[in-house]
């Protein structure tokens, strides 16, 4: 997300306050080396092993992976007639990976001709993240996708006043919340579950995955004025980057006021 969201160099709106200029277009594309080795599972075989991986960095997308060709087992795929096009890219052809009597339907895809401008795809080839079982950045599981190297999260201690309102109530109150600055978006302030109004939350089914913060396990929310749906999220077992917010409470929604030493934030 740092450079391709939000106000990143590569984003399609990138920041103002530079004293350079990107002459080029407005959907910009950037190649760039992934330090670790990286491996893919499909049932019980490795469908890709790499120490060579690149990430492309695309305007509005998330970071993809590619692999050299020779990094891929050729054996287990088998060319289909799916193509797509790329304004910026060129022509993608498709594989399937074929294990035993499982199939993962175009799941691999490359661009043997690539434009010009993107002459550097040709030998490499990309694998759908949710095709395959399983991905292991280096011997670690990757929880939702490979992890941007130009993305950071930070968690710092606080003393600021947040209050939390839902049609003028007081749900949640503190002066000890845990500020959490993710690239490319806003602050978020996790407050203790002490903090927040008991009897007002209940668990939702709702669960989501970030590859830099964990699982979040979502809330609803009752009050005078009614229920709201996953008003707040937390996570229970937080990523290295987010262990401090383990367990706090974050509020936001459209009917949720955040109120950050008496103003209010997005």
């Amino acid at each position: 997300m740092t450079l391709t969201f939000s106000t990143g160099p590569l984003a399609a709106e990138p920041a103002g306050r530079v004293n350079y200029r990107i002459e080029g277009p407005a959907h910009r594309l950037l190649f760039d080396e992934f330090p670790r080795r990286v491996r893919a599972m499909f049932g019980a075989e490795v469908v890709l092993d790499t120490q060579d991986g690149k990430l492309l960095h695309e305007t509005a997308y998330l970071p993809q992976l590619y692999v050299p060709d020779s990094d891929v087992r050729a054996e287990l795929l088998t060319p289909t007639d799916h193509r797509t096009h790329c304004p910026f890219k060129g022509d993608a052809s498709y594989w399937s990976v074929q294990v035993g009597d499982r199939t993962a339907e175009n799941a691999v895809w490359a661009y043997p001709t690539p434009h010009e401008d993107a002459s550097w795809l040709r030998g490499y080839q990309a694998v759908y993240f949710g095709a395959m079982d399983a991905w292991f950045d280096e011997d670690e599981e990757v929880v939702g996708h490979l992890r941007d190297p130009y993305h950071r999260v930070d968690v710092r201690d606080s003393s600021r006043h947040v209050r939390v309102l839902v049609g003028g109530q007081v749900v949640a109150e503190t002066d000890r919340p845990k500020i959490l600055s993710e690239t490319g978006l806003p602050n978020r302030y996790y407050l203790p579950p002490e903090d927040v109004h008991r009897g007002l939350l209940e668990p939702s089914a709702t669960h989501t995955v970030c590859p830099y913060k964990g699982t979040a396990s979502y809330h609803t929310l009752r009050t005078s004025g009614g229920r709201v749906t996953n008003a707040a999220w937390s996570y229970p077992q937080p990523l290295d980057n987010a262990l401090k917010v383990a367990g706090h409470l974050c509020f936001h929604g459209a009917d949720i006021e955040v109120g950050v030493d008496g103003e209010s934030v997005a």
